[in-house]
């Protein structure tokens, strides 16, 4: 029987609501200045409600992963779609300082179980010689929805107003949930759209790995198993450098079009067109680096060649490319600069969440959420910090070097901590945590 290959157009529609979930989220920094003109907001009051997004993020993609594993993503992804929707009209409607917060806070509730989701239904529908390439399928919608973001946001708002263009982005959010609902199903098992030779070949396995099952556990992670994703070296490492992506990325996201309008006096439909290039990088570096990824697992069977050397080395260049942008006053040499550091921050994306998987199959999307609860932190942090420097410093400067800081603390922490390999046989669970956590 020849095989289906309905798994595929699973990490399409993972890939189609990332896309839309970054746009909504990244929208409000190409429309903050006309925001911030008409609700008379100053700089910090813009970096805490662009920070008010991580502060809802941070609870519910904690919360997030643990109810992935117990209900299953169908089911949390379309609850959260529903609601994140809502969020993004009710900034349409937003009057004042109070009520944008609010929808901001509401814009990271929702959206925060989105990629513990995506993580799990990865774990359940792809063998372990195939996720890497699937999260980087999926995962690439990142810098895609900034890239294009950007000139549609932009050319949105100079068609419509602010309040019109966040409204054109209720309909399309929505406009999801209906595929999502009827066309995925947690266990491939249940699906009539894969059969059984696709069925076979997705619950292959690699003998070294922890044993994975193929649905939720329809359990909530017990105190035991919490404490094992909480201690092992690798996660612990991996959850570090990953909240320094979500530094690099937030800051990028939030404030890289009012730096580029504030110090090189760009207009809004320039800023847009300037911005593409770091995200279009972004997108093929990392879908480039997910497929080398899986390569190199292939060809030398070890994870620590395939995802702990991408990981550092792909920050220690993100960390080298951000310190000329804190120096020059030349646009190109920034442009370049920040072009090179987005790319390479984000470049191993795709390792950061298989590495959740490699060590805890069983528990993926649970590591998940506490690898996004750092990244969420990351969300808050990153623009929080950026508003209150441009306030007493009035130069990005300080907030590049920051970056740099942080960068290399991340690559020493891979080097020395994150060991995949190794660790994994940490988190094998014994028979009795198997039976605490068989599925229902």
């Amino acid at each position: 029987m020849a095989r289906s290959r309905y798994r595929w157009f699973i990490v399409f529609l993972l890939f189609a609501i990332t896309i839309v979930n970054y746009i909504d989220r990244a929208a409000i920094s190409y429309a903050i200045p006309l925001i911030q003109r008409d609700l008379a907001l100053s700089s910090p009051d813009v970096g805490v409600i662009l920070g008010a997004f991580g502060l809802g993020y941070a609870v519910t993609t904690l919360i997030g992963g643990f109810a992935v594993d117990r209900y299953g993503a169908r089911l949390v992804l379309t609850v959260a779609a529903v609601l994140w929707s809502l969020s993004i009209g009710a900034t349409a409607s937003a009057s004042g300082f109070a009520l944008l917060y609010a929808a901001r806070l509401l814009l990271g509730v929702s959206e925060g179980p989105n990629f513990p989701a995506l993580t799990g239904a990865v774990s359940h529908w792809l063998p372990p010689h195939e996720r890497t390439t699937a999260l980087a399928n999926a995962l690439v919608a990142v810098p895609l929805a900034l890239a294009i973001g950007g000139p549609v946001v932009t050319q949105l708002l100079s068609w419509l107003d602010w309040r019109a263009t966040f409204a054109v982005l209720l309909v399309v959010s929505l406009a999801w949930v209906p595929l999502w609902f009827f066309l995925f199903r947690d266990d491939p098992a249940r699906s009539r759209f894969v059969n059984e030779t696709e069925l076979a070949h997705i619950r292959s396995q690699d003998r070294a790995a922890p044993p994975a099952s193929h649905g939720p556990l329809k359990t909530w992670p017990s105190a035991r198993s919490l404490k094992a994703l909480l201690t092992n070296r690798t996660l612990v490492a991996n959850y570090w450098a990953f909240f320094v992506f979500g530094y690099f990325l937030f800051f990028f996201m939030s404030w890289l079009p009012t730096y580029l309008e504030q110090k090189y006096g760009l207009n809004l439909r320039t800023v847009g067109l300037f911005s593409v290039l770091p995200w279009i990088s972004a997108a093929v570096v990392l879908w480039l680096l997910g497929r080398l990824s899986d390569h190199l697992l292939a060809t030398t069977g070890r994870l620590r060649v395939s995802r702990s050397y991408l990981i550092a080395g792909s920050q220690f260049i993100a960390a080298l490319a951000v310190i000329p942008v804190a120096l020059t006053d030349n646009l190109a040499i920034a442009i370049a600069g920040i072009t090179v550091a987005v790319a390479a921050s984000m470049g191993a994306n795709a390792a950061y969440y298989a590495v959740n998987v490699d060590i805890s199959p069983q528990r993926a999307a649970t590591a998940l959420g506490i690898m996004d609860f750092g990244f969420a932190i990351a969300g808050f942090l990153a623009p929080a910090i950026t508003g209150w420097v441009l306030q007493i410093r009035g130069s990005f400067g300080d907030g590049f070097l920051l970056m740099a800081g942080l960068a290399l603390s991340s690559v020493l922490a891979v080097l020395l901590f994150h060991h995949p390999d190794r660790d994994r046989e940490s988190a094998r669970p014994t028979a009795s945590w198997r039976r605490l956590t068989r599925p229902a």
